[in-house]
């Protein structure tokens, strides 16, 4: 089993982990529809991206009137 031969000091173990820090999501609004999307994807509101729709979304089915 592999054991450490020397004790890693706290000031060398936090520079380890120094790049392990979670970054936040970078948001930006939809030019189509003004939903917040992620940069480089298509929007999940309106399935648009760079101006031109990309996704076809499907219309709302209302299940009241399916059924009768």
């Amino acid at each position: 089993m592999a054991v450490p031969q020397n004790k890693i000091t706290p000031s060398r173990r936090n520079m380890r982990r120094s790049h392990d820090a979670l970054t936040a999501d970078n948001p930006g609004e939809c030019p189509n529809c003004g939903e917040l999307k992620r940069p480089h994807h298509v929007c999940g509101a309106c399935g648009h991206y760079a101006d031109r729709e990309v996704v076809a979304q499907a219309d709302e089915i209302d299940l009241d009137e399916d059924a009768a």
